[in-house]
């Protein structure tokens, strides 16, 4: 066995070593815990998620404009072997739907301009409203694009 080999093992490749090299009947669990007994054990690596979630709060909802629900359904068109996709914008207060988008792809900038527009047909652009737009934290949604396109609508 080479000196410093083993250094940089975890607990289970140390196991695969130990039954290769020296062909021991050992488990992986019990490697762990001699690791833990001889205080060799590496640490474990943090893995940080890429975006913080956030948590939706429960609002009782008393006038319209004041909590839109957004979302993506897609389909599958048969006959072209292809998908497309919906994306809606919800006034929760009356659940009507208050503009979507149909296409092929489904990106930030088709979500973005579909926000816009329904701002605009309920007359709430260049307003300072306490809109609040609730998600399932899909990958156009928590996009730097969208966020700053929220901020800079004031919402």
């Amino acid at each position: 066995m080479i000196k410093d080999e083993g250094l940089c093992y975890g607990y289970y490749k140390i196991t695969i070593l130990l039954r290769r090299k020296f062909n021991l009947i050992i488990n992986k669990k019990k490697v762990y815990r001699l690791c833990k007994k001889l205080n060799i054990l590496r640490p474990q690596r943090k893995i940080k998620p890429k975006h913080p979630r956030r948590i939706a709060i429960n609002r009782e909802i008393t006038t319209s404009n004041s909590l839109w629900e957004v979302d993506v359904k897609y389909g599958y068109i048969n006959g072209e072997d292809r998908f497309f996709y919906i994306a809606y914008f919800i006034d929760i207060y009356d659940r009507s739907i208050v503009d979507y988008h149909i296409g092929l792809s489904c990106k930030t900038e088709n979500i973005i301009i579909t926000l816009k527009r329904a701002l605009m047909r309920r007359n709430l652009n260049n307003k300072k409203i306490e809109l609040v737009i609730r998600s399932d934290n899909g990958s156009q949604f928590i996009s730097n694009k969208f966020q700053d396109t929220c901020e800079n609508l004031h919402f």
